[in-house]
């Protein structure tokens, strides 16, 4: 005699057939993200079979596109966009949610532009990656309620949603260690284009602000060409100045290549006579002699976090912003020397 499915399936019934938790069977008729396509299907079969109506929560989530800073991309920058991809990439499989991307250059970020992008591609939510919108473009955005994340930015409004790494309190660390090295004049080597290397600039300053007799200097970066090269040139010509600067910190890893290189060949010893430090934790941080000192920055977590956002700003598109920020981690290399016993950095 063969057993009949109870009328009214509950969710623990379809756990307990499928063999796993009823928090983990609740996710994914809910269409949560975090749960493989494997695990997803099966459970949605057994759910099936008990008659569950899964029709809500299995529907088809509304299509999604990165747009990428074509310029950051074809700048150097495509090792530390391409793993911001890879989350993203994998986040929106795991929710089940289309995606695709597409290369544009920041000045061509216009409405009109983005919009036949986002048609072309069957998209409701962008993610906006390395790019700021313009005073036009977050009208339009507003405007149309277009669901919206910022990936590696911030909204200084916090009108939109976004991921970052902790530009500020990265930045602060930075600039701790090489005080605490006994560092007193530094240097920094950034840009100021973006909101977010803004807000690394007021974590530096900040840090050195904080300790009693230092100082330090901005040295602006305009890159046109290689970044290596520029930051190379601008520390050849400071060193040339004996203003006594013992220290640099670079806006990214290319950066502090360049300044390495300056430093070396001017015949100063590293980290002895001069300290570096990096940010991003770019493969080339470890090909340098000695290996950089920089801050790690977890580009995969961005984008899977940015998944997540936006699979919430669809939950609820009147929701007030989120902004998210990942921690900055240091990464110990050998262009710092640090005081015996200080553990912060190792």
């Amino acid at each position: 005699m063969n057993e009949s499915k109870p009328k009214r399936p509950r969710q623990a019934d379809i756990a307990a057939s499928a063999g796993v938790s009823i928090a983990t069977v609740s996710r994914v008729l809910a269409n949560e993200p975090g749960i493989s396509d494997s695990v997803r299907e099966h459970i949605l079969r057994v759910a099936a079979e008990y008659g569950y109506e899964t029709k809500g929560a299995a529907a088809a989530k509304p299509g999604t596109l990165a747009l990428i800073a074509s310029d950051g991309v074809t700048g150097g920058l495509s090792v530390f966009y391409e793993s911001i991809l890879d989350g993203l990439r994998t986040g929106t499989t795991e929710a089940a949610m289309p995606f695709e991307v597409r290369l544009i250059r920041e000045d061509r970020a216009t409405p009109e532009v983005i919009a036949n992008c986002m048609k072309m591609a069957s998209a409701e939510g962008l993610f906006l990656v390395g790019i700021d919108p313009s005073v036009q473009l977050r009208q339009w955005i507003d405007a149309e309620g277009i669901s919206v994340v910022l990936v590696n930015g911030t909204d200084p409004q916090l009108r939109l949603d976004g991921v970052s790494p902790a530009n500020f309190f990265g930045a602060y660390q930075a600039a701790d260690r090489l005080t605490a090295a006994g560092h007193r004049k530094i240097l920094y080597f950034t840009g100021i284009h973006r909101h977010t290397i803004r807000e690394r600039i007021r974590g530096f300053d900040a840090a050195v602000a904080s300790i009693k007799g230092a100082s330090s200097r901005i040295v602006p970066m305009s890159f046109h060409g290689s970044a290596s090269r520029e930051a190379r040139e601008l520390m050849t010509k400071i060193l040339a100045e004996n203003a006594g600067f013992t220290a640099a910190f670079c806006m990214n890893d290319f950066i502090a290549v360049g300044v390495l290189e300056a430093v070396t060949e001017a015949g100063l010893r590293v980290p002895e006579d001069f300290a570096i430090v990096g940010f991003d934790d770019l493969p080339c941080a470890t090909m340098t002699n000695p290996p950089l000192s920089t801050m790690r920055v977890d580009r995969v977590a961005l984008g899977r976090e940015a998944v997540d956002l936006m699979v919430a700003r669809f939950r609820n598109r009147s929701a007030p912003a989120r902004h998210v920020c990942h921690s900055v981690v240091p990464v110990a290399g050998g262009t710092v020397t640090l005081p015996v016993n200080d553990e912060r950095y190792t």
